[in-house]
């Protein structure tokens, strides 16, 4: 079992320290989510949480994923960073590819593209793509990334995108990993036949069912022993015996947090607080696997 950090909207000044001490404890990875805007009027809802609301982001300090994986990337050396998830069709795919293959470079590989739908039709609005046909849109986009993070010439002839033959340098010297986020039917798909899912934390009834769905595709795909990645938020995660059944269930990678980061208004822990939870699960939880 491998063990990711979430932490986000928080004083950016703390990610080099809590990077740092995820690195200490054991931590395999760090997760990184990404909100682009905030609008004043809105009244479409957020899934994974209670109630829909967004009034959780207001005012919550995000930097780009990208460049934090970077910056992170810097000042550790075994730790690897996870996007969780860029909103990957409010996007150009050749910028996005850009982007990734130089984070994953500048990491020496310690880096995996999630990527996933923004459920805010008014980002959509706000970055000048269109809501219809994103999922679609989505599925060329992972394609045109694949194939450029590949090195050499790639070109593509797609329903909404057409590249002549171009190449990106430089690309990863090991194939980037590309996860998938989303409880839909449509995503698990998506999922399946990429290289991972990161789960959202939600329906955790239904985490079962969809851990073996997506097992369950990968062996009608023939993809069965090829690697695969599955992220999850489980309380399981916080123990010992919890963590070795989420293991048995056929999860790769628990994702971690200390806190409820889904309530309104500033993070009012301080560093400390957040180092020595980090710590603490270190000599507990992942020391004891």
């Amino acid at each position: 079992m491998r063990f990711s950090y979430a932490e986000s909207m928080v004083d950016p000044s703390y990610y080099t320290a809590l990077a740092r001490a995820a690195e200490a404890a054991g931590f395999d990875s760090f997760v990184i989510p990404e909100s682009i805007l905030y609008p004043r009027d809105s009244d479409t809802c957020y899934p994974y949480v209670e109630g829909g609301g967004r009034e959780f982001l207001d005012d919550k300090p995000f930097i780009d994923p990208f460049c934090l994986a970077s910056s992170l990337a810097a000042v550790t050396e075994r730790l690897r960073f996870v996007t969780f998830v860029v909103k990957l069709p409010l996007r150009h795919p050749v910028l996005a590819a850009k982007q990734a293959a130089s984070v994953s470079v500048l990491s020496n590989g310690r880096f995996a593209l999630g990527v996933g739908l923004s459920p805010w039709p008014e980002d959509y609005e706000a970055c000048g793509q269109a809501w219809h046909a994103r999922g679609r849109r989505m599925d060329e986009q992972i394609e045109i990334i694949d194939g450029l993070c590949a090195g050499g010439y790639f070109e593509y002839q797609g329903e909404f995108y057409n590249l002549v033959p171009v190449k990106i340098t430089p690309v990863p010297a090991r194939r980037l990993p590309i996860l998938i986020g989303g409880h839909a039917p449509a995503a698990l798909e998506r999922a399946a036949r990429w290289d991972g899912w990161l789960h959202a934390g939600s329906e955790p009834e239904r985490l079962g069912e969809m851990v073996s769905s997506l097992l369950a595709r990968r062996s009608e795909l023939g993809r069965q022993h090829e690697p695969f990645e599955i992220h999850v938020i489980s309380l399981d995660g916080y123990s010992r015996s919890g963590c070795l059944q989420l293991e048995e269930m056929g999860v790769t990678d628990v994702i971690v947090g200390f806190r409820d980061a889904y309530q309104p208004g500033p993070d009012t822990e301080s560093l400390q607080t957040k180092l020595d939870a980090i710590a603490r699960f270190g000599d507990t939880v992942i020391a004891a696997l």
